[in-house]
């Protein structure tokens, strides 16, 4: 069994007076393909969000390479170099595809042209985008369709060869072309890199993840093996939400 990269111990986050994560705990292990489903506001997103380093929890904490990521002392830099987030719809900066690519590394010190220009080629080939937009690289990211738009979002998280990939619903504004390649690129990523995938796509999260977990009003229901969770699950509230019942 793989090593244990990310502990998330006792996390709660509210909202007003709205409960959205309750003392959650789930760890996740290296090279581990997990999905969270559940109905809309149940907690997903703000997880993804928590972990990304995005928003903080009102208690608990998230050891992560042997660090409580809440520490005062720890960088936020440094976290966000170690763990990508890519979101639900495609979010390119308004800048050449180039420059998309380049905009981390640089952040965190490269400075070589020789070895952006290998980022850049090495980016966009993992998410299968190279011979797309290979003699566009200093054109705008915008004239990209919807599509390209989030492979080169993804890539664009790879630039700088994080541990971890959060996606937060990375397919559900594309058309199903797109979804089917986007799900393929998870498929080839998963070799690499821990991911986190949230999605109301249930045929997407049987397809594709290794481990799937359902949230109910901030609660962890149930975490198990994919293929368990939608044949045999052991929650009454799983096996309605998997069937239907609700959503």
């Amino acid at each position: 069994m793989s090593n244990k990269l990310i502990d998330i111990i006792d996390i709660t986050k509210s909202y007003d007076e709205n409960v959205i994560l309750d003392k959650l705990n789930l760890y996740i292990r290296e090279n581990e393909f997990l999905t969270l489903l559940g109905p809309s506001g149940c907690g997903k997103t703000t997880l993804l969000r928590i972990l990304g380093g995005f928003e903080t929890p009102d208690s608990g904490n998230i050891i992560f390479d042997g660090k409580n990521i809440f520490d005062k002392e720890y960088d936020i830099v440094e976290l966000r170099k170690k763990i990508g987030m890519v979101f639900q719809k495609p979010n390119p900066f308004p800048k050449s595809i180039y420059e998309n690519l380049v905009y981390a590394p640089k952040l965190h010190g490269e400075k070589d042209k020789d070895k952006l220009d290998e980022i850049v080629e090495t980016s966009l080939k993992s998410v299968a985008l190279w011979d797309e937009v290979k003699d566009k690289l200093h054109k705008s990211s915008l004239g990209l369709s919807g599509g390209q738009q989030q492979r080169l979002c993804i890539a664009r998280a790879i630039s700088i060869r994080p541990e971890i990939l959060l996606m937060d619903e990375p397919t559900s504004a594309l058309d199903p072309i797109s979804t089917s390649k986007i799900e393929e690129l998870i498929r080839q990523l998963e070799k690499e890199y821990s991911i986190i995938i949230v999605t109301h796509n249930m045929q997407q999260a049987s397809r594709i993840s290794e481990y799937t977990g359902f949230f109910y009003q901030g609660v962890l229901e149930e975490f198990d093996k994919t293929e368990l969770i939608f044949t045999t699950p052991h929650k009454k509230k799983t096996e309605d939400y998997i069937t239907g019942k609700f959503g």
